[in-house]
């Protein structure tokens, strides 16, 4: 088992947003740990949940329609939900920095891209202005932009540049925490790569634990030490990154691997998975994956399946985690270590 030390502890996370629409269910009961300078990976469906619970760590739920209704967030054992607005902007972008989903709209398009990097350094640190120009001008040469460029506004810059800044800005105060959030939704191919390789290098050289918000599981495989897979505001699986891609023991994750293209197998025709995610303003009873699952039966449809420890630290929440799946038409159960 690792013995390095733990950074954050997430335990019963519940987020509500009451709109017009009705409660939208986004979180409950979110739990997962992360350790220092480990990469946790967040993978589930558009709409499962991931960003909120970025959200909720960094204390950007907008209230309302936002509320955070139970559970807690202990950063270095400290529960976040706790503090008050004034410390936790001296946590935020100081000891916990996030890279936000688009960079075309993540930046001020008024301010010039340094303006943008030092006004961070200057909320967190006291130095003179000379000190402060010079370490944002180091930061701008750290992700691959020429310093000479300071004075230039987002406009002038690509997608990839962008991104480029504000991996800058996330890391200018040489946070603990970096959060990524679908880092290269917004970036071709070539590009994505260029910048995953950067936040990699980034990471190792500053020491910094990452949580990778993400619906790809190539990016996954290349980049995390654990992975947490959330479906419908829930995390039905967590393990290490062996034990997720090798022995997945939730029907849900062994659907999102089975739908991969493989260079190893000949395959004709990929597996997909039924159905749709459930609405979270109406959200079914018991496990929320019945209703797609090959092995659901009554008592699925009826109890809620608590998150359990199948060995080293591989948490299901599967009612057939332990003992395996049932097999169509008898009383018999298979092995859940694959379909």
């Amino acid at each position: 088992m690792d013995k390095e030390r733990e950074l954050l502890r997430i335990e019963d996370l519940v987020i509500r947003y009451v709109t017009d629409d009705g409660v939208v269910e986004a979180l409950n009961g979110v739990s997962l740990f992360l350790r220092e300078k480990h990469t946790l990976g967040l993978v589930g469906e558009t709409g499962a949940g991931k960003t909120t619970l970025a959200r909720g760590i960094m204390g950007l739920i907008p209230n309302p329609p936002g509320e955070i209704l139970g559970g807690r967030i202990l950063f270095e054992g400290e529960d976040l939900l706790k503090i008050d607005e004034i410390k936790m902007r001296s946590v935020r972008g100081n000891q916990i920095s996030m890279i936000f989903q688009d960079p075309m709209t993540s930046l001020n398009p008024v301010m010039t891209v340094g303006e943008q990097i030092m006004e961070v350094i200057r909320t967190h640190n006291k130095l003179s202005p000379k000190e402060t120009l010079a370490m944002a001008r180091d930061m701008l040469e750290m992700v691959g932009i020429s310093a000479d460029r300071m004075g230039e506004y987002p406009h002038q810059f690509s997608g990839g540049m962008k991104q480029r800044v504000i991996i800058a800005i996330a890391l200018a105060c040489n946070p603990k925490l970096l959060i990524a959030d679908e880092p290269t939704t917004a970036l071709d191919v070539t590009i994505q790569a260029q910048v995953l390789e950067m936040i990699r290098s980034l990471k190792s050289k500053l020491n910094t634990s990452m949580l990778l918000i993400t619906h790809d599981l190539g990016v996954v495989a290349q980049n995390c030490d654990h992975v947490a897979i959330i479906y419908a505001g829930e995390i039905v699986e967590y393990g290490s990154l062996r034990d997720i891609f090798k022995r997945p023991k939730h029907p849900y994750t062994q659907g999102l691997l089975g739908s991969i293209p493989s260079l190893a197998r000949n395959v004709t025709r990929l597996k997909s998975i039924k159905g749709l995610m459930p609405d979270p303003v109406n959200l079914p009873r018991g496990c929320k994956f019945h209703s797609r699952c090959n092995y659901a039966g009554e008592s699925c449809i009826a109890v809620r399946p608590p998150l359990t420890d199948t060995g080293k630290e591989h948490l299901v929440r599967c009612l057939y985690a332990r003992d395996g799946f049932p097999v169509a038409g008898t009383t018999e159960t298979a092995g859940g270590e694959g379909q």
